[in-house]
Protein backbone atom coordinates (compact mmCIF):
# COMPACT_ATOMS: atom_id res chain seq x y z
CA UNK A 1 0.00 0.00 0.00
CA UNK A 2 1.25 3.49 -0.84
CA UNK A 3 2.60 5.73 1.93
CA UNK A 4 -0.03 8.41 2.52
CA UNK A 5 1.95 10.20 5.23
CA UNK A 6 -1.05 9.85 7.55
CA UNK A 7 -0.71 8.61 11.14
CA UNK A 8 -1.52 4.94 11.81
CA UNK A 9 -5.21 4.11 11.46
CA UNK A 10 -6.01 7.01 9.12
CA UNK A 11 -6.87 6.71 5.43
CA UNK A 12 -7.87 8.97 2.58
CA UNK A 13 -11.44 8.59 1.36
CA UNK A 14 -13.47 10.46 -1.23
CA UNK A 15 -16.71 12.32 -0.54
CA UNK A 16 -19.15 11.70 -3.38
CA UNK A 17 -21.43 14.53 -2.26
CA UNK A 18 -18.66 17.16 -2.18
CA UNK A 19 -16.35 15.50 -4.72
CA UNK A 20 -13.42 16.07 -2.36
CA UNK A 21 -11.01 13.86 -0.44
CA UNK A 22 -11.35 13.57 3.34
CA UNK A 23 -9.57 11.71 6.13
CA UNK A 24 -11.08 8.79 8.05
CA UNK A 25 -9.92 6.82 11.09
CA UNK A 26 -11.50 3.35 10.92
CA UNK A 27 -10.96 2.52 14.59
CA UNK A 28 -12.37 5.75 16.07
CA UNK A 29 -14.82 6.38 13.17
CA UNK A 30 -13.62 9.99 13.12
CA UNK A 31 -13.73 11.79 9.78
CA UNK A 32 -12.38 15.21 8.96
CA UNK A 33 -11.58 17.49 6.03
CA UNK A 34 -8.16 18.57 7.32
CA UNK A 35 -5.28 16.07 7.72
CA UNK A 36 -4.96 14.77 11.33
CA UNK A 37 -2.14 15.85 13.65
CA UNK A 38 1.04 13.94 12.96
CA UNK A 39 0.54 13.87 9.18
CA UNK A 40 3.65 14.14 6.99
CA UNK A 41 2.20 16.81 4.70
CA UNK A 42 4.87 16.39 2.03
CA UNK A 43 4.21 12.63 1.73
CA UNK A 44 0.47 13.28 1.69
CA UNK A 45 0.83 15.80 -1.17
CA UNK A 46 2.82 13.28 -3.23
CA UNK A 47 0.27 10.54 -2.47
CA UNK A 48 -2.66 12.80 -3.39
CA UNK A 49 -0.99 13.93 -6.61
CA UNK A 50 -0.32 10.33 -7.64
CA UNK A 51 -3.67 8.88 -6.54
CA UNK A 52 -6.21 11.59 -7.18
CA UNK A 53 -7.74 11.89 -10.59
CA UNK A 54 -6.58 15.27 -11.72
CA UNK A 55 -8.68 17.41 -14.01
CA UNK A 56 -7.49 17.26 -17.62
CA UNK A 57 -4.76 19.81 -18.38
CA UNK A 58 -4.51 20.97 -14.77
CA UNK A 59 -1.77 20.75 -12.17
CA UNK A 60 -1.81 20.87 -8.38
CA UNK A 61 0.47 23.31 -6.56
CA UNK A 62 1.12 25.10 -3.30
CA UNK A 63 2.96 28.33 -2.68
CA UNK A 64 4.36 30.70 -0.09
CA UNK A 65 3.75 34.38 -0.89
CA UNK A 66 5.61 37.35 0.56
CA UNK A 67 3.99 40.65 -0.40
CA UNK A 68 5.69 44.05 -0.53
CA UNK A 69 4.50 47.64 -0.61
CA UNK A 70 4.29 47.62 -4.43
CA UNK A 71 2.24 44.39 -4.57
CA UNK A 72 -1.15 44.53 -6.25
CA UNK A 73 -2.85 44.39 -2.81
CA UNK A 74 -0.22 45.33 -0.19
CA UNK A 75 -2.04 43.82 2.78
CA UNK A 76 -2.71 40.35 4.12
CA UNK A 77 -4.28 38.30 6.90
CA UNK A 78 -1.02 38.84 8.82
CA UNK A 79 -0.52 42.55 8.19
CA UNK A 80 -3.26 44.99 7.13
CA UNK A 81 -0.68 47.31 5.55
CA UNK A 82 2.57 45.91 4.21
CA UNK A 83 5.42 48.42 4.07
CA UNK A 84 8.44 46.25 3.21
CA UNK A 85 10.26 46.85 -0.07
CA UNK A 86 10.39 44.30 -2.86
CA UNK A 87 14.07 43.72 -2.05
CA UNK A 88 13.21 43.00 1.60
CA UNK A 89 10.46 40.60 0.49
CA UNK A 90 12.93 38.76 -1.77
CA UNK A 91 15.45 38.50 1.09
CA UNK A 92 12.75 37.06 3.38
CA UNK A 93 11.70 34.58 0.71
CA UNK A 94 15.30 33.51 0.05
CA UNK A 95 15.64 32.79 3.79
CA UNK A 96 12.52 30.62 3.58
CA UNK A 97 13.91 28.91 0.49
CA UNK A 98 17.14 28.02 2.34
CA UNK A 99 15.17 26.48 5.23
CA UNK A 100 13.04 24.42 2.83
CA UNK A 101 16.00 23.27 0.70
CA UNK A 102 17.96 22.25 3.83
CA UNK A 103 15.07 20.02 4.92
CA UNK A 104 14.56 21.99 8.14
CA UNK A 105 10.89 22.64 7.30
CA UNK A 106 8.46 21.97 4.45
CA UNK A 107 6.96 24.68 2.26
CA UNK A 108 3.50 23.75 3.56
CA UNK A 109 4.47 24.04 7.21
CA UNK A 110 6.25 27.35 6.62
CA UNK A 111 3.37 28.73 4.54
CA UNK A 112 0.99 28.31 7.51
CA UNK A 113 2.76 31.07 9.44
CA UNK A 114 4.78 33.00 6.87
CA UNK A 115 2.67 33.28 3.70
CA UNK A 116 0.76 36.49 3.02
CA UNK A 117 -1.83 34.52 1.02
CA UNK A 118 -5.07 33.28 2.56
CA UNK A 119 -4.06 29.81 1.32
CA UNK A 120 -1.71 29.75 4.34
CA UNK A 121 -4.45 28.04 6.36
CA UNK A 122 -4.30 25.17 3.84
CA UNK A 123 -0.48 24.88 3.91
CA UNK A 124 -0.32 27.13 0.84
CA UNK A 125 -2.37 24.65 -1.19
CA UNK A 126 -3.88 26.24 -4.29
CA UNK A 127 -5.61 23.09 -5.51
CA UNK A 128 -5.79 22.27 -9.21
CA UNK A 129 -5.55 24.96 -11.87
CA UNK A 130 -5.08 25.12 -15.60
CA UNK A 131 -3.34 27.43 -17.99
CA UNK A 132 -4.80 30.90 -18.04
CA UNK A 133 -6.05 30.71 -14.44
CA UNK A 134 -3.00 32.18 -12.67
CA UNK A 135 -0.73 35.13 -13.35
CA UNK A 136 1.49 34.37 -16.33
CA UNK A 137 4.81 34.41 -14.43
CA UNK A 138 3.40 32.09 -11.75
CA UNK A 139 1.84 29.73 -14.26
CA UNK A 140 4.96 29.40 -16.40
CA UNK A 141 7.07 28.35 -13.43
CA UNK A 142 4.41 26.10 -11.85
CA UNK A 143 3.82 24.14 -15.06
CA UNK A 144 7.59 23.72 -15.50
CA UNK A 145 8.16 22.12 -12.10
CA UNK A 146 8.44 18.38 -11.49
CA UNK A 147 6.19 16.76 -8.88
CA UNK A 148 7.50 17.71 -5.42
CA UNK A 149 9.95 20.29 -6.78
CA UNK A 150 10.14 23.77 -5.20
CA UNK A 151 10.86 26.79 -7.38
CA UNK A 152 13.22 29.63 -6.73
CA UNK A 153 11.86 33.16 -6.26
CA UNK A 154 8.98 33.94 -8.64
CA UNK A 155 8.02 37.61 -9.03
CA UNK A 156 4.40 38.50 -9.89
CA UNK A 157 2.09 41.48 -9.39
CA UNK A 158 0.93 39.82 -6.14
CA UNK A 159 4.42 39.69 -4.61
CA UNK A 160 7.19 37.10 -4.58
CA UNK A 161 6.50 33.39 -4.30
CA UNK A 162 8.03 29.98 -3.77
CA UNK A 163 5.95 27.39 -5.62
CA UNK A 164 5.83 23.66 -5.01
CA UNK A 165 4.21 21.27 -7.43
Amino acid sequence: MADTGLPSGWEVRHSNSKNLPYFFNASSKESRWEPPDGTDVDKLKVYMAQNTKKPEGKIHAAHLLVKHKDSRRPGSWKEPTITRTKEEAIDILKGHERRIQSGEISLGDLAQTESDCSSARKNGDLGFFGKGEMQKEFEEVAFGLELGQVSGVVDTASGVHLIQR
